[in-house]
């Protein structure tokens, strides 16, 4: 049989015809798709705001002055006193005692000055007509100073024992709201020193303690000297409460203290607020704040939007063909969830605020436009914002 014989520039073109084949390049992934956003500009405050903890305007402990054993509570715990009201009783009974002891004492002091009155009169005429010595007169002289003075320790030892048995009416000692008892009847109090009976906070006016960083002090207080130095130039101040609510009435700068905090570097400050109602109570955690600039045209993005690492901070800004540029930017204040751009963006330009993970520099993207809210979260146009009840940060718009 006779055999077929292929020549071999048929194989190899066959063999690069199936090998080209095999090679046939896939095609590219599509863009992958993100959320964009144009930057938000604005006018926004800038705030100083501080974590404190409030406390009455005054903090007032009622402690037993005297030794002895507690009779009774005359008060309800938590409800508001005024000034006088009867707190507590102490048995009295030796104190009612002491305060007879030292009457009888006086009186006897006061018998005995008027008997060495009595012989300094008598011997007068009759030194004079030397009867007797001077030194006998000049001893009865002596001799009644001595029963004065007598009479006057004596009515000093009355009067600090009336004072001993009114101490035993613990009274309050002005208005305000009365925390809870720290000892019930039958309690020895006051043996070595004054027990603390109770306290009594006034909460017309309720204040807050809390501290700021020397920098941020630093600051404001360039700023009011800027502006004359004036009280009236302090800024006002908000109160956020725990469950979000802001304190309706505006409080006001009440002191700053002589120093800064050497072991922390922050300075300790107190702000007064109207507390009508006496809503707001002494040991509540709350935030304050105050606006102490009002930057004009602020560039704004959420913070989602911002990556760091290793203290750089990045964002993604999409170009006018969908390609990514990725740029370093200088991030200021935080204004709720959005962060103020002090450089490296520009009005109008747009930002990635969702899938920041999936690009890189130079990536075409499909990009759709979302709304940046002033609550700092990208949501497509036209959708519906924030309750007006949700905190909005820090803006106060």
């Amino acid at each position: 049989m006779k055999k077929m014989i292929v020549p071999t520039r048929l194989i190899l073109a066959a063999v690069l015809a199936a090998f080209g084949c095999a090679k046939k390049e896939a095609p590219p992934p599509p863009p992958p798709d993100v959320k964009a956003a144009v930057v938000l500009q604005k006018d926004v405050p800038i705030f100083v705001e501080a974590i404190g903890q409030t406390r009455g305007s005054t903090e007032i402990e009622v402690r037993a002055r005297v030794e002895g054993f507690l009779q009774s509570v005359d008060f309800k715990e938590g409800n508001p006193v005024r000034k006088g009201q009867l707190l507590y009783t102490i048995d009295s009974g030796p104190f009612e005692a002491s305060l007879a002891q030292a009457k009888g004492l006086l009186a006897e002091a006061e018998a005995q000055l008027a008997r060495a009155k009595q012989d300094v009169v008598r011997y007068e005429p009759l030194v004079a007509k030397k009867a007797i010595s001077r030194q006998e007169y000049e001893t009865a002289v002596v001799v009644q100073r001595a029963a004065e003075a007598s009479v006057d320790a004596g009515k000093a030892t009355v009067q600090r024992a009336a004072l001993d048995l009114d101490y035993t009416k613990v009274l309050a000692p002005a208005d305000g709201l009365v925390g809870k008892t720290e000892v019930y009847p039958g309690t020895l109090v006051g043996r070595g020193q004054s027990t603390l009976l109770t306290s009594i906070s006034q909460v017309g006016t309720i204040h807050v303690r809390f501290t700021i960083p020397e920098r941020d002090y630093l600051y404001y207080a360039r700023r009011r000297q800027e502006q004359g130095g004036q009280a009236g130039a302090a800024p006002p101040f908000e109160l956020v409460l725990a469950d979000g609510s802001v304190h309706p009435q505006p409080g006001k700068l009440a002191f700053i203290d002589r120093n800064v905090d050497p072991a922390t570097g922050t300075i300790l400050l107190e702000a007064a607020f109207p507390n009508p109602g006496a809503i707001v109570r002494p040991g509540q955690y709350a935030r304050v704040r105050a606006a102490v600039d009002n930057r004009k045209g602020a560039i704004l993005v959420p913070q989602r939007a911002v990556t760091e690492l290793q203290g750089i901070y990045n964002v993604a800004v999409v170009g006018s063909d969908d390609t990514i540029e990725v740029r370093m930017v200088k991030p200021g204040e935080r204004i709720g969830t959005l962060w103020v751009m002090e450089s490296g963006l520009k009005a109008g330009e747009r930002v990635v605020v969702e899938g920041v993970q999936k690009v890189r520099p130079g990536t075409k993207v499909k990009a759709e436009m979302v709304k940046i809210e002033e609550g700092g979260a990208g949501a497509p146009p036209g959708a519906v914002p924030a309750a007006a009840g949700e905190a909005k940060g820090t803006t106060g718009s």
